[in-house]
């Protein structure tokens, strides 16, 4: 048995980590080529492979195939190929070999789950507007309230939050979630384990995954929104999706809720979000916005009540090897 993988710089600028990391399990269990092909290399599949005739299991990533190249590869009995050519799956299938499919979803959940409750700690206790404020101002440091006299309710030692939007702990907070699915479920074990009254509301999920979560299921989104000091939608973007969470829920939001987007940004009602944040009414923790970069003039940056980071939250080293383990488990043991 050969075993078989060509991978095309494209696909490593998508999945830097993947290829090796499918390679390395492969390796494990016997002799694996690995043909990691030029950037500038363009030929199809069947012209770049010098045996094909000898591979028996193949992965084929960003590389394109024709239906000649399939017709060279006389002793493959399993293949699959990267998403953004599933088509190619078809020219393997059409000839009788075991054709595996990759998701496209599922692999950065703990990534963008984990990267969700680091967002909120940051929203609810200002960390990264508080890092970058004593890089050039000693002022954060000084505790002393004005004219030397303690007001109740007012900044006192050690005390950084902004006690105009939900601050503190994640302990005691009324998480509100949409969404129950790979992420979601996770998000919400997550800030179930530290204290927080979870409710999620999902019409689609099945009923353990509220009960490992440990959430309270809330059958009504109208109803999710009224009582929020954390508000959570973590739902995939699709044309069931797009603007799910609408004006009214937005503006139904209690003021001072802390909004965490780190899914995506247009499931929600994005211009409404965007008033009543600039209006100081809502904080926002967001990875992900309507508007991909954010313009260095966006009104939405630098402000005290946002913390913002550049739609990074999902692609780690692991879920890089969760997705080559994906895939690799799929083919028979050797």
């Amino acid at each position: 048995m050969t075993s078989l993988i060509v991978v095309h710089p494209k696909f490593d600028g998508v999945w830097p980590f993947a290829a090796d990391a499918l390679h390395a399990r492969w390796q494990a269990e016997g002799p694996t080529e690995f043909l990691r092909l030029p950037p500038d290399e363009m030929r199809p599949l069947g012209d770049v492979v010098a045996a094909p005739g000898q591979v028996t299991r193949m992965v084929v990533l960003g590389v394109p195939v024709t239906e000649s190249c399939v017709e060279k590869f006389t002793a493959l009995e399993e293949v699959a190929c990267q998403e953004a050519y599933r088509e190619n799956g078809e020219l393997f299938a059409a000839r009788g070999l075991t054709v595996y499919r990759q998701n496209s979803e599922g692999f950065w959940g703990q990534s963008v789950a984990e990267y969700a409750l680091a967002l909120t700690l940051c929203g609810l206790r200002r960390i990264p507007q508080l890092h970058h404020q004593i890089l050039t101002d000693l002022s954060a440091w000084d505790y002393a309230p004005a004219d030397g006299v303690g007001l109740p309710g007012q900044r006192g030692q050690q005390y950084g939050d902004d006690s105009r939007f939900t601050n503190g702990t994640v302990a005691g907070k009324r998480v509100r979630i949409v969404g129950a699915g790979n992420i979601g479920s996770r998000y919400a074990s997550f800030v179930k384990m530290l204290g927080a009254d979870v409710a999620v509301w999902d019409p689609f999920a099945a009923e353990p995954a509220f009960h490992r979560a440990g959430s309270r299921r809330e059958f009504h989104l109208d109803r999710l929104v009224q009582d929020a000091e954390i508000f959570v939608p973590m739902v995939p973007l699709t044309d069931s999706t797009r603007g799910l969470v609408t004006a009214e829920h937005i503006r139904a939001l209690p003021t001072g809720c802390l909004v965490v987007l780190a899914t995506r940004a247009n499931i929600c009602d994005m211009p409404t979000l965007r008033e009543r944040v600039l209006a100081d009414e809502l904080s926002l923790a967001a990875d992900v916005f309507d508007v991909e970069p954010l313009p260095l003039d966006d009104p939405l940056l630098g402000r005290e009540n946002v913390v913002h980071s550049p739609h990074n939250a999902g692609r780690t080293v692991h879920a890089n090897q969760q997705w080559a383990a994906a895939l690799a488990e799929q083919f028979r043991p050797i």
